[in-house]
């Protein structure tokens, strides 16, 4: 005691802490899970905060961690990985091929101008032609980092914004090929064209490698693993190390492989729950220590000892910001885009995150870059990533709205458009049996849209078994299906329901109900959710999670306090009035007539928004409404508040259900997660919720999510 006492005498405390490997780790944790809500909250990016974090905790502030140390090291270096990695996985290719020409075009614009002027910027202040090239490829590259506010107003498909999501992959390879020539440039002491042509094979050979190579590989591996998502996501992840172990064998930077990776298994890993685990280990655990560890390498006394650090940060800023705006302009000339289209392309491609940031770390690591540049880029990060999503929301967000005309109408209604069928004829309805205590609501709650539509119910029982059909237990998982078939058809007699029961042998549960759905032709598939949460049930993947990716019908998933036949009033909340989920108005109407219930449509919008404006926002969405042909049209409400959550919860204290839209939004290029509403509305509402999802084809959102963790299973 007396020992330890006169070290913490003789030492800071913090040196202490900081020499304990699981101090430092156990104090990132916090950082990750604390810092980006009270930044969300603040509403500011919270890979801003990260950073932030870094500088506090780094040799600037108190100490506590150490850029230098092998942990830290470790795990920003696989931060790093991950980061360019989810880049390449994420890149939408279909959207890509669609408008191929354009972003070419525009990719080219927004490549070419950044780099000549943030090229000349370097000249100017002195530094070699490898440094300068390397500034002017820093500001090049951008990261669609507001794309979620852009999901979020249903404008995704918009020509001027996908043109702008192609252009990114083009960015980001150029930067990296930049790169790569710019070390090996430095590393040979003079440049010239003899050295740049091997160069060039060199890369080239080994991009065509990786992606054929490992795009056939993922393809054959996908298509022998059938369902067996462990084995599908370690091989993900061994195609993503090893294409970086070969390109340093190779004498290429790393990041250029796990880019390349990122995009040869894109297609062969698609939307699915592979690529959901994937992208959550990275952007949950590794990608905020990168951020975090970026943020303890900035050198404060040195960033504010004299002006030149604060000269070459803004000239490097107003360089980009002039160059993108350039871009911009002339891809409206050419283009024929409208003013707000062309601010809105301006704004997307102003955050320089994810590949300025790896190619950053890359060049300073190397030598090429001084920690003068390497700080002055990182806080570029900060404010870039900061004023690109608030000019976005700005714009894309005015009274006047992105021209429709340019936007992908939303996709017909499966629950009426499905097979040629009306939405009241003929229901087939799948209920998958598990749970014996939500067994009969969910039971009764398909009896009601059965007899509505004059379908039938189909109760559904998974007696889970191995390969061996002899065994012991396949006996037992047997015999407690047929027991609860037996309830369920029973219960569906005494409601007046058709019910033809299925009892199915399968290995896993969820691929068992798609499929059933399917071979049935089912019109919808009601489930009900139990009680798993947190990280094992978002990790390990779970049954509701599964049948809403693989489902081809649409999936009610079902938390009911009460009878369905109690049901009196009926709220549907509709977030996005440019391109809307009208299934879940379609259901709510369905039970509705079935038991003669009243719906309100609720839609949220901003508190400053003028009574003229919310009268607008009412006729569009009757409109709407109107085209469903309902029997009984439901009410519209809107209501002028801050904060959307809030104002669904305080109006649904007046009713009896709430359905939801399942959209699914997928993480922040910069990998951190995005605040769902839905999350919120699931942990604190009281009454009975429906959460409508609909089938992959029909969404059209470009990015994914997982379903909330509280929905974890049947």
């Amino acid at each position: 005691m007396e020992l330890l006492l006169q070290v913490l005498a003789s030492e800071p405390t913090s040196q202490v802490l900081g020499k304990e490997p699981i101090v430092p780790f156990a104090i990132l944790l916090v950082v990750i899970l604390v810092i980006p809500i009270l930044f969300d909250r603040l509403r500011l990016p919270g890979l801003v905060g990260l950073v932030c974090s870094g500088v506090v905790l780094g040799p600037s502030g108190w100490r506590l961690l150490e850029s230098e140390s092998p942990m830290i090291t470790l795990l920003s270096d696989i931060g790093l990985v991950y980061l360019m990695f989810i880049a390449g996985l994420e890149f939408n290719i279909k959207v890509f091929r669609e408008q191929k020409i354009r972003s070419l075009v525009f990719g080219s614009l927004t490549f070419s101008l950044p780099l000549m002027i943030g090229t000349l910027v370097g000249r100017f202040l002195g530094f070699g032609w490898d440094t300068s090239i390397l500034i002017g490829a820093l500001l090049a590259s951008h990261s669609l980092l507001a794309y979620p506010i852009l999901s979020h107003l249903g404008v995704v498909n918009n020509k001027a914004i996908t043109m702008t999501m192609g252009a990114t992959i083009f960015t980001d390879i150029g930067t990296l090929l930049i790169l790569s020539v710019c070390i090996a440039s430095s590393q040979a002491g003079v440049f010239s064209v003899e050295q740049l042509i091997p160069l060039v094979a060199l890369i080239t050979s080994y991009a065509l490698i990786v992606l054929v190579g490992f795009d056939w590989a993922g393809k054959e591996f996908f298509r022998r693993s059938g369902d067996d998502e462990g084995n599908k996501f370690l091989f993900v992840l061994m195609s993503v190390f090893l294409a970086a172990v070969v390109a340093q064998m190779m004498g290429l930077e790393k990041i250029v492989g796990v880019f390349l990776a990122g995009l040869a298994v894109n297609e062969a890993v698609g939307e699915g729950p592979v690529k959901e685990k994937l992208v959550f280990i990275g952007s949950v655990l590794f990608i905020p220590i990168f951020f975090v560890d970026l943020g303890s390498r900035i050198d404060l006394p040195a960033f504010f000892d004299g002006d030149s650090t604060i000269k070459l940060l803004l000239l490097i800023f107003c360089g980009l910001i002039t160059s993108k705006f350039i871009a911009a302009l002339v891809a409206k000339l050419v283009y024929r885009y409208n003013w707000q289209e062309t601010l809105t392309i301006w704004s997307l491609s102003i955050p320089l995150v994810s590949t300025t940031l790896a190619v950053a770390l890359g060049g300073y690591r190397s030598g090429l870059l001084p920690p003068l540049v390497f700080n002055s880029v990182i806080v570029l990060m900060v404010m870039t990533a900061t004023l690109g999503p608030w000019l976005t929301s700005v714009v894309a967000a005015s009274p006047t709205g992105l021209t429709c005309s340019s936007v992908q109408e939303a996709s017909p209604s499966p629950l009426s458009e499905q097979q040629g069928q009306s939405a009241h004829d003929h229901l087939t309805i799948v209920v998958p049996l598990y749970n014996p205590h939500n067994q009969r609501y969910l039971i009764e709650m398909a009896a009601l849209l059965a007899c509505q539509s004059n379908g039938k119910i189909l109760p559904l029982a998974i007696a889970h078994a191995t390969a061996q059909m002899d065994t012991p237990q396949l006996e037992v998982a047997w015999q407690r299906s047929e027991r609860l078939l037996a309830k369920a058809t029973a219960q569906s007699q005494l409601l007046g329901a058709k019910a033809e029961p299925l009892l199915r042998i399968d290995d896993a549960f969820a691929p068992g109900i798609s499929r059933a759905a399917r071979e049935q032709k089912a019109n919808l598939i009601i489930m009900g959710w139990g009680k798993r949460t947190g990280l094992r049930a978002r990790l390990l993947g779970n049954v509701i999670d599964s049948v809403l990716w693989a489902s081809h019908c649409p999936v009610a998933v079902a938390r009911l306090v009460e009878s369905p036949k109690k049901i009196q009033r009926i709220l549907v909340p509709i977030e996005n009035l440019m391109t809307p989920t009208l299934t879940p108005v379609k259901f709510a109407q369905m039970l509705a007539d079935a038991n003669h219930s009243h719906i309100t449509i609720l839609n949220v919008c901003d508190r400053r928004t003028s009574s003229s404006k919310i009268a607008a926002r009412r006729s569009h969405l009757s409109v709407l409404v109107s085209k469903l042909a309902l029997a009984h049209p439901p009410e519209i409400q809107i209501i002028a508040h801050e904060n959307v959550a809030q104002a669904i919860l305080q109006a649904a204290r007046l009713y009896d259900l709430i359905v939801l839209p399942f959209i699914r939004n997928r993480t922040s290029p910069g990998g951190l997660a995005i605040s769902d509403v839905t999350n919120q509305l699931v942990s604190q509402l009281t009454c009975s919720i429906i959460i409508l999802g609909e089938p992959q084809h029909n969404q059209n959102v470009l990015w994914s999510k997982t379903i909330p963790s509280n929905t974890a299973s049947v």
